[in-house]
């Protein structure tokens, strides 16, 4: 994980509500708390404005984001990677849960019902690649 600007200490992990800020920072990129806060309530019961503002400025105050504060309107962009951070979390939750077994997940993974034809035939497709590249 990066390492806070303001303390020098690794940053925390992201919970929740954060990660799902940082999904919408990644996608669309820098926003304004507006955008963000709009984007997550989609399709869902939603959460009061002044929550999502809060929550990006405790994580402006944890180095994930960062604050462009040049214009009226407040620009959060994130300072977190993108891949760093999910290959961190998919790494902790590999540990977790398959005991650090990439295969034990894989085997899971294949066997559950959320597993289209399509997924199937991406993983295959994949594997392949990888073998060829060896």
């Amino acid at each position: 994980m990066k390492r806070s600007k303001k303390s020098g200490e690794e940053n925390p992990e992201p919970t929740k509500g954060e990660l799902a800020v940082l999904q919408v920072l990644w996608k669309f990129g820098p926003s304004t708390v507006r955008f963000v806060h709009d984007s997550l309530n989609e399709g869902k019961e939603s959460t009061q404005y002044t929550s999502t503002l809060k929550l990006m400025q405790l994580m402006a105050d944890k180095g994930m984001l960062e604050r462009d504060e040049t214009n009226m309107k407040h620009v959060y962009f994130p300072l977190l990677e993108e891949g760093g951070t999910k290959g961190h979390l998919l790494s902790k939750f590999i540990d977790t849960m398959y005991q650090g077994s990439v295969e034990t997940m894989m085997i899971a993974l294949l066997g559950n019902e959320k597993t289209s034809k399509k997924d199937l035939q991406k993983m295959r497709e994949l594997l392949a690649e990888m073998e060829r590249k060896k």
